[in-house]
């Protein structure tokens, strides 16, 4: 018995060792859910390394950087596709121009013709571009339709490997539909790339966290800066666009002797282009292997350029400030570039812009043929035309001065200089060939430059400014002043038999009446007179499901509402024609519009209410009788 009691006890004793009570467990177990809980809390909770602020500022500030180098992609596009085609079309010109390089390589194809057919494509396709852009642009989006114009123009280069009918003239076609669309996406594009800068720049600013209307001339500066910014690395197109002339065709030019034997007499008394010019230009022909590989080369241009838009260049808007913009239905869209000119603003621009474009191709065709081939030789074009596009980059850069200076100052001080120039070119004619001639047509280059270079971005900061605040209408503003600077393109192509006095005269009258209509327009901006402006109509999305039914709309933000109503507020309706565009608007909304759903669905609920009532009243009369 007594060992017995004796091995109990061992075995109790040797229990309680091995086996802790319950108390101890649960201590254990509370120790750790306390530690893990305070892991928790410290992986959860603030850090003490982490700054909010600072890095809420880091990140905005890689935004501002993105969008520096979505101006400085958009500019290096632009240069690297006209750089290609300017440089494509001229070499070929001049070959196609020579009637060895015809009669050898392409004797029964027409060269001649096929030009005239791919010119008037290029020149005059544009003139009907106001149909179609707003609607390309609000279809595909701003950074996209860069994106397929540019491979539009890498098409043409891509012609030029085959030469033919069947291909030159549908790609110069082809060029003559992009030519807008491309150049009112970039405006539009530089011009939201100053308003996205501006947001990041006062991020903590209220109306940006709601993302409401900007204040009036809150990123003016930016669009300054932005736009010479732009111009600055266009305008080196010009001077690329000549490497092919000055590397390539120049060793093939026959002397001055023979090319300018049969003309007479050059500058302000000529009649169209260079009348006697020798028709055989070359000494020889260029070996076809040498042009096959200057048309790799900017063929691999015309890709890199495609590239940069696509990969490098951000997208202008937001994607649901894109699906509100197309929204607004396709027929308000094709009708509201027509409506905008309503604006008093715009009409007294249009002078401008079709100044805009005369000027530069006048530059480009009239003065360097009739006054600097016609004196110097065609081994000088060149020469002129990379001092003129070196001039005009370079002067781009004196539109900064807008940011201490009116705004009048930079189209009205280019004006005065192409007024002069224009003045002295109707004065001046000489007999060809004559080398001393060099100095004073450079010096007039230099100065046609810094005219292009004050009004182009005058024009373009200008609109910028005046509709800084309306992000939802630049693509139809900037549709607008291309279309004019298409007709620009128009006219030049139909003035090529005009004598030069006559050239010169059009350009001058265009000048003035601009100068006046931009005076007046400055005028009555200074008195306040109020501008008239088409109603955008509100996004119409097709939207379904119980939750629209109710009183109030959960996905339509406050911002939204607030800034439906400045709209409402600050826009000026037309007595007659508008009333009757808002009734349609109304009527156009739609069964799928939530303001539709939500007024059916109230007029139900109140329709229900009341018969209940009226049920529930009966039934008592008939209790109580």
């Amino acid at each position: 018995m007594m060992e017995a009691t004796e091995q109990e006890d061992h075995i109790a004793d040797a229990g309680q060792f091995v086996a802790p009570p319950n108390g101890g467990v649960n201590e254990l177990l509370d120790m750790g859910e306390d530690n893990m809980q305070g892991q928790m809390e410290e992986f959860l909770g603030p850090q003490a390394q982490y700054n909010e602020e600072e890095e809420e500022r880091k990140y905005y500030r890689r935004k501002r950087l993105g969008v520096i180098k979505n101006v400085v992609a958009a500019s290096l596009g632009a240069m690297m596709v006209y750089s290609v085609y300017m440089g494509l079309l001229q070499m070929q010109l001049i070959l196609h121009y020579d009637m060895t390089y015809r009669e050898v390589k392409y004797s029964n194809l027409g060269l001649e013709d096929i030009d005239r057919k791919m010119l008037m494509g290029i020149n005059v396709t544009p003139i009907i571009g106001l149909l179609y852009t707003p609607v390309l642009i609000r279809f595909f989006g701003t950074k996209w339709i860069m994106f397929l114009a540019s491979g539009i123009y890498a098409l043409f280069v891509s012609t030029n490997y085959w030469e033919r009918y069947y291909t030159l003239v549908p790609s110069a076609v082809a060029i003559g539909v992009a030519i807008v669309p491309l150049w009112a996406s970039l405006g539009n594009y530089i011009t939201r790339m100053a308003q996205q800068y501006y947001e990041y720049a006062n991020y903590k600013e209220e109306h940006v966290q709601e993302q409401k209307k900007l204040p009036k001339g809150a990123c003016h500066s930016y669009i300054i800066i932005f736009q010479s910014v732009f111009y600055l690395i266009f305008n080196l197109s010009l001077v690329f666009a000549e490497l092919p002339m000055r590397l390539v065709l120049n060793s093939h030019l026959h002397e001055n002797k023979y090319i300018l034997a049969n003309v007479k007499v050059c500058g302000a008394e000529i009649r169209g282009m260079i009348p006697g010019f020798n028709t055989t230009v070359l000494t020889n022909l260029p070996h076809s292997m040498l042009l096959i590989k200057v048309e790799s080369v900017l063929m691999g241009f015309a890709l890199l350029a495609m590239i940069i838009f696509l990969v490098l260049c951000g997208p202008a808007y937001r994607p649901t400030e894109e699906i509100d913009l197309r929204s607004i239905g396709w027929g308000n869209i094709f009708q509201l570039p027509f409506k905008h000119l309503r604006d008093y603003r715009l009409r007294l621009l249009c002078p401008f812009f079709i100044y805009s474009g005369l000027e530069v191709l006048f530059a480009i065709t009239g003065f360097s043929l009739s006054y600097g081939v016609c004196i110097l030789g065609l081994k000088k074009l060149w020469l002129l035309i990379v001092v003129y596009g070196l001039s005009s980059s370079v002067f781009s850069s004196l539109s900064l001065f807008l940011l201490r200076l009116p705004r009048w100052l930079c189209l009205l001080g280019g004006a005065a200089v192409h007024a002069v120039l224009i003045i002295a070119l109707l004065a001046f004619s000489s007999k060809p060939d004559q080398p001393e001639y060099l100095g004073p047509l450079l010096v007039i280059s230099v100065l046609w430059g810094l005219g292009t270079a004050l009004n182009k971005t005058g024009v373009s900061i200008l609109l910028g400014m005046l509709y800084a605040e309306e992000k939802e209408r630049l693509d139809f503003i900037y549709t607008i002043y291309h279309w004019w600077q298409a007709i620009a393109i128009f006219i030049v192509y139909l003035w090529s038999g005009l004598p030069m006095r006559a050239k010169l005269s059009i350009l001058l009258a265009t000048l003035l009446l601009s100068c006046y209509c931009y005076c007046v327009m400055e005028r009555r901006m200074a008195k306040k007179v109020q501008h008239r402006l088409p109603r955008i109509p509100r996004p119409r999305h097709k939207v379904k499901g119980y939750r629209y039914l109710e009183e109030d709309n959960s996905d339509e933000s406050d911002s939204e509402k607030s800034v439906e109503e400045e709209n409402d507020e600050n826009i000026e309706e037309m007595p007659s024609a508008d009333g009757e565009e808002e009734e349609q608007d109304a009527g156009t909304e739609g069964a799928d519009s939530p303001r539709v759903w939500r007024r059916g669905a109230r007029g139900q609920q109140h329709r229900w209410e009341d018969g209940h009532l009226q049920g529930a009243e009966e039934e008592e009369k008939q209790v109580v009788e």
